[in-house]
């Protein structure tokens, strides 16, 4: 099966749109669910996502769908934590699903060194992983034509957004070394010379042409295509460095989860490379808080200490060496290093189908510089740089679906997922929030279950942060 399912992506990731289902067409809003109708549940650290996802919902998308359309939409409103140049990962679930769902790696990938012929490499960039992994996920999950989930991201990118709080405060983090690009600093600066501010307005023209291209030609365009060529020509001027064969040889992978039970209730989380889950799930057993902050960043550091920063393996093989050091109460390793900032979101649909993913730039704004006249910044090379907590969590009963959630920010990302799951599944809403200084979650949570009763759901955006959360209706 994992070997006739990458013969499958790499076909469709060299410029066709095959998919292993038959693609249903997106109703418009005037034919969507009856009034009072259930839609789903979606959140995310940045409202303009948060929208597109309701979109997809409403126009008859499931679960998968709208997570894909989200990401898509992230790379143009969020670009400073999920650009086309980022990576992350991705946990699904669908009722009756086995092993509580499936884990889809797409983790930010270092090209390999510059040939000598080639510009200066000062700032490798990292292998754009959010197209392709998407892909992946959308391929077993989605129902609607994937090119049918991109005119949300072309158009904000075209017509332009205004800066949300999150990207104005990623801007004045980092400005003054991010200004100094002028392909950064054409897009991302005021006319006095500044960086934008919230509520400032982004046009993004090149970063549409990009999307549009992908949405006509296909995902694999990106990797062995002519936009492709125009990324590699744009990340070398750039000192990314990055070759086309780095670009074709990425591929991102589907896996297990981890998954730690309790009688009839599953929770799965995300498998390492995406160590973040592996931190979560020991959190998620923690006796308090307190426990829960320490051991996850322990055990996470135990892992890598054990595995290396960037946790080898293939496979499964490498979740069931997880699954037992999970099951063995995680480690104790010491502390982190500071990680990379990351985003996350979380959808459900009506039918009880969930998504959460995680994503991350390696570094605020990734190299700080862009790939020519794509429009997409560079994500940071992992190489150089420590992985981030990549993390998400899923809850089952049976066949239905409980809860979602997946963490954004940075050193306590995973401790906030495994006790916001702990908190949610001890029966208190996704509001109460964990008391973690840099980890953020969106969550999602249905007490009775999905299908089923739809009243007692509640999505929930960490109020620290500046994103939105949209509830059942």
């Amino acid at each position: 099966m994992r070997a006739a399912l990458s013969a499958v992506l790499a076909i469709s990731v060299t410029g066709c749109s095959l998919q292993r289902y038959s693609p249903v067409k997106l109703v418009s809003h005037m034919f969507g669910p009856s009034p009072g109708a259930l839609i789903g549940m979606v959140s995310a650290d940045e409202p303009e996502a948060t929208l597109v996802g309701r979109d997809i919902l409403q126009r008859g998308g499931n679960a998968a769908d709208a997570a894909t359309a989200m990401g898509m939409a992230l790379a143009v409103t969020l670009p400073s934590r999920a650009s086309l140049g980022s990576g992350g990962a991705c946990l699904a679930y669908r009722p009756g699903d086995q092993n509580g769902g499936r884990a889809f790696m797409f983790m930010p990938v270092a090209g390999t060194v510059a040939a000598p012929n080639m510009p200066l490499a000062d700032r490798p960039a990292a292998v754009p992983m959010l197209a392709r992994g998407l892909y992946l996920m959308h391929l077993q999950y989605g129902s609607a034509a994937f090119s049918e989930l991109l005119p949300n991201a072309i158009t904000l990118a075209s017509n332009g957004i205004n800066v949300s709080r999150q990207l104005a405060s990623d801007l004045a983090a980092v400005q003054v070394p991010l200004l100094a690009d002028p392909g950064v600093r054409a897009v991302f600066s005021r006319s006095d010379g500044k960086a934008l501010a919230e509520g400032d307005a982004l046009v993004q023209t090149h970063l549409s042409g990009a999307l549009d291209q992908i949405r006509a030609m296909g995902v694999g365009d990106l990797y062995n295509g002519a936009l492709g060529q125009s990324f590699v020509a744009g990340s070398q001027a750039a000192g990314g460095g990055l070759q086309i064969s780095d670009l074709r040889q990425s591929v991102p992978s589907e896996r297990l989860p981890l998954v730690v039970s309790r009688g009839e209730t599953q929770i799965a989380f995300l498998p390492p490379p995406a160590d973040g889950g592996l931190g979560s799930a020991v959190a998620y057993s923690a006796t308090s808080t307190s426990d829960a902050m320490q051991r996850a960043q322990a055990s996470v550091a135990a892992w890598r200490a054990q595995n290396g920063n960037h946790a080898g393996g293939t496979g499964d093989d490498l979740t069931a060496r997880a699954q037992a050091f999970v099951n063995g109460g995680g480690g104790s390793g010491g502390g982190l290093p500071a990680l990379p900032a990351s985003t996350s979101f979380t959808v459900v649909d009506h039918a009880g189908m969930a998504v959460a993913c995680s994503l991350s730039m390696n570094n605020l704004f990734g190299t700080g510089r862009m790939a020519g006249n794509t429009g997409i910044v560079l994500g940071a090379s992992p190489a150089r740089l420590p992985q981030p907590l990549i993390t998400a969590a899923i809850a089952s009963q049976g066949r239905a679906f409980r809860a979602v959630a997946a963490g954004s920010g940075q050193n306590d990302a995973a401790a906030a997922v495994g006790i916001e799951m702990h908190q949610i599944m001890a029966g208190q809403t996704p509001e109460v929030r964990p008391a973690t200084t840099q980890g953020r979650v969106n969550a999602i949570s249905c007490p009775q279950g999905l299908p089923g009763d739809a009243a007692t759901c509640t999505a929930a955006t960490d109020p620290r942060g500046a994103g939105l959360a949209m509830g059942p209706r």
